[in-house]
């Protein structure tokens, strides 16, 4: 079972194109101990574990429950597996004159600097999207992260300290995107995850809701009009 892709993720193959970066992604099915903060966020239902390609083929989830479980039962030998892919990636990448990228938490939220695997490859980009402020500013200088919003009140805490660090926060917007929000220039986010998280400091990155997000009424996802009423 191979663990990292560079095709079969809409917005990583949207990424790639047309970029100096190769992104290789890895994509796990979350559950409450891959994604620890969802509950309090609030987006463990409207997650994007339902859109793309997982929303027409079966196929995907049950590859990515795979991984999960593999991750889970032989967390070693996960990692050992994992390390010698990015290494291939790199390897793949300089091939195509491309500069080699990694997205290890397509929709998980995984604390990979702790593994250690993040250090051995300072030649790779990795970058993420998380829920967990905690982790905002003390990642290694070739991971960035981009911190994800909620209204939900559980999760204010976190959306405070969020904001005070340069993070980009992400928010998930319901039809459209708005100009501002919490006071900040609001960017189309959907175009690159990787311009999201290398040029996109200090602002809010503007995700349109998709799958079962579109139709929920999760603290998660915000509505623009009630914005523009209130």
């Amino acid at each position: 079972m191979k663990l990292l892709s560079t095709t079969g993720n809409t917005k990583i193959e949207k990424t790639n194109k047309g970029s100096d970066f190769l992104v290789a992604s890895l994509s796990l099915m979350p559950d409450s101990i891959l994604c620890p903060h969802s509950k309090n966020a609030g987006c463990f239902e409207p997650c994007l574990k339902s859109s793309g390609f997982a929303g027409v083929y079966k196929s995907v989830n049950i590859a990515r429950q795979k991984k999960t479980d593999y991750y889970h039962n032989d967390k070693k030998a996960f990692l050992v597996q994992l390390e010698r892919e990015l290494l291939n990636h790199v390897k793949n990448s300089i091939k195509k004159g491309k500069k080699p990228a990694a997205r290890l938490n397509t929709i998980s939220d995984v604390v990979w600097e702790k593994t250690g695997i993040i250090d051995k490859f300072p030649e790779i980009q990795f970058f993420d999207y998380t829920k967990n402020a905690n982790r905002l500013d003390k990642t290694p200088k070739n991971y960035k992260l981009i911190f994800s919003y909620s209204g939900k009140k559980e999760y204010q805490n976190s959306v405070k300290r969020a904001a005070k660090t340069s993070a980009p926060i992400a928010v998930v917007f319901k039809g459209r995107l708005p100009k501002t929000y919490l006071g900040k220039q609001v960017i189309n986010g959907d175009k690159s995850d990787l311009i999201n998280a290398l040029n996109s400091d200090n602002k809010i990155v503007g995700l349109l809701a998709k799958g079962k997000a579109k139709t929920s009424d999760s603290d998660f996802i915000v509505n623009p009009d009630l914005i523009a009423i209130g």
